[in-house]
């Protein structure tokens, strides 16, 4: 789990130093707006807990007609990583 030092606080939500880094600027996921992110934390289509403890959360943005997967830290809350999932299988 991210430490006080590796997470940063809000506005818009906590993320860790790799989402606000490394995740935010590359180009696949440039498009990805962080409000949704925030309502995928809100209201997620589905939620399920990962092996190493973190938890994805899947979001439908109708706007753009893609799932975005989420990706918390184990706290539930803050955000590690933000992508738009092909995979998604309900």
């Amino acid at each position: 789990m991210a430490g006080p030092a590796d997470r940063f606080p809000p506005p818009p939500f906590w993320r860790t130093r790799y989402f606000a880094m490394e995740v935010m600027v590359r180009p696949d996921r440039r498009g990805i707006d962080l409000a949704d992110v925030t309502r995928a934390l809100a209201r997620p289509a589905r939620k399920q807990r990962q092996r190493d403890g973190r938890v994805r959360h899947w979001y439908w943005v109708a706007e753009c007609q893609r799932r975005l997967r989420v990706v918390t830290e184990p706290d539930d809350e803050t955000v590690h990583n933000a992508f738009w999932d092909r995979n998604f299988e309900p």
